[in-house]
């Protein structure tokens, strides 16, 4: 009997363990294929959703395709060019460019009107004048001003003692200053102004107050209540600097280079003569002005060339015994262009002239150089060159006398006559 029992616990042992052997056999087999199965379904899946996306790339370039045709023959120009109905309305890519060009409003300002005066009462380039001594063309009413040489160039040299200077002219003490007028200077300047009043200081007694007085730094410009920078952010605080001033019936414009700063349409205060002064000038600090004129204008350019057949323009200037244009001489020869443009019809033989000093050869030799580098700038501004001839005159048809700074500065012009 024990034997039996023995027997059949060992058969069932060995029946268990079989049992385990195979279920587990199973279990491996089991999760071996589900494994399998999980990889076969993810390459499955990706392969289908890269072949779906394909096919519906594909369909969404075929229906954009089909959309442009559909575009193209509905807008289709009816005289058959293939233009659509877009292109149509706005134009190719150059007619829409175009335009948007001309759709944005043009800008059109002047900056720089300045035109010099035609008849000069007053000029003084510093020539004949010894070094150290004060200019002879001028009168002092305060401080220490004296001729000097920077730069190689002859200079009033501004002091110290608040030193101020005037015009040395006849009867200084009346109103010496036409109801049209300008002033240039060329001006050493610097951070502390320097200062241009619209009266005599020591002969006049008429004006008083800011709003007589311009007053000039390195980077603006004051009049009374008025006041505007130069439109640059890198300006050397010591440098030349032209200034222009100009004067029509109650109107003042002041320039630096050629840019308008001051714009009054009514001053407040009428002109009576010049003076010209440094507050704050001293030995350490020293300021220089050159190239002086104070001008009577006169009647608008194409007024003259109805009434004279010409125009006389002193204010186009080069530089000394050379056919090089100065860069203030642009405000007359805009005007020349600007004039040209508004009267097609215009032609101008442009003469030029020079004064007396020199010999009568390179006179004239200078002369023909200077109109013919005129008349060359207006062409490269656009001015068709059959309208324009050149010659010169040497010094052969002075307007005024040779004898004094004016008369000569007077004589040194270009002539626009009409043809």
């Amino acid at each position: 009997m024990k034997k039996l029992i023995l027997l059949s616990i060992i058969i069932f042992g060995i029946l268990s363990f079989s049992y385990s052997q195979i279920n587990i056999r199973d279990k491996i087999k089991r999760k071996s294929e589900q494994r399998a199965d999980r990889k076969t379904d993810q390459t499955i899946d990706k392969g289908l959703d890269e072949f779906e996306d394909g096919i519906e790339s594909l369909f969404k370039k075929k229906d954009n395709e089909a959309d442009k045709e559909v575009e193209t023959s509905e807008t289709e120009d009816e005289s058959g060019t293939g233009e659509t109905r877009e292109q149509s309305a706005t134009g190719s890519p150059d007619q829409t460019a175009d335009a948007e060009a001309k759709s944005t409003p043009e800008l059109m300002w002047s900056k720089y009107d300045f035109v010099p005066g035609d008849k000069i009462i007053f000029e003084d380039n510093l020539v004949g004048e010894e070094n150290g001594e004060f200019p002879s063309r001028w009168d002092l009413f305060r401080g220490n001003a004296e001729i000097a040489k920077f730069g190689g160039e002859k200079v009033i040299m501004f002091r110290d003692g608040n030193p101020i200077i005037v015009p040395y002219i006849e009867n200084s003490d009346k109103d010496y200053l036409p109801d049209i007028f300008t002033v240039e200077f060329d001006l050493y300047v610097e951070p502390s102004a320097s200062y241009v009043h619209l009266w005599d200081k020591k002969n006049q007694r008429t004006l008083s107050g800011e709003q007589g007085t311009l007053d000039i730094t390195h980077e603006r410009m004051v009049m009374g209540t008025v006041s505007s920078y130069y439109p640059s952010e890198n300006l050397e605080e010591r440098r030349w600097v032209h200034v222009s001033i100009a004067y029509t019936k109650g109107k003042f414009k002041a320039y630096m280079d050629d840019v308008r700063l001051i714009n009054i349409p009514r001053l407040d205060v009428n002109p009576t003569g010049i003076s010209i002064s440094c507050y704050w000038a001293r030995n350490d600090r020293l300021y220089y002005i050159k190239n002086i004129r104070i001008a009577k204008g006169g009647v608008k350019y194409y007024d003259r060339v109805l009434q004279d057949g010409k125009i006389i323009a002193s204010g186009i200037r080069f530089d000394v015994g050379k056919a090089t244009l100065k860069p203030e001489s642009m405000g007359v020869i805009n005007e020349i262009y600007d004039l040209m443009e508004e009267h097609s019809d215009l032609k101008f033989s442009v003469e030029g002239h020079t004064d007396s000093d020199g010999d009568n050869a390179s006179n004239q030799k200078l002369s023909e150089d200077r109109a013919r580098t005129v008349m060359d700038k207006l062409v490269s501004m656009g001015i068709s060159k059959d309208r324009l001839t050149s010659k010169g005159w040497g010094e052969s048809n002075p307007i005024d006398m040779n004898g004094t700074a004016e008369g000569k500065a007077n004589n040194r012009r270009v002539e626009f006559v009409k043809l």
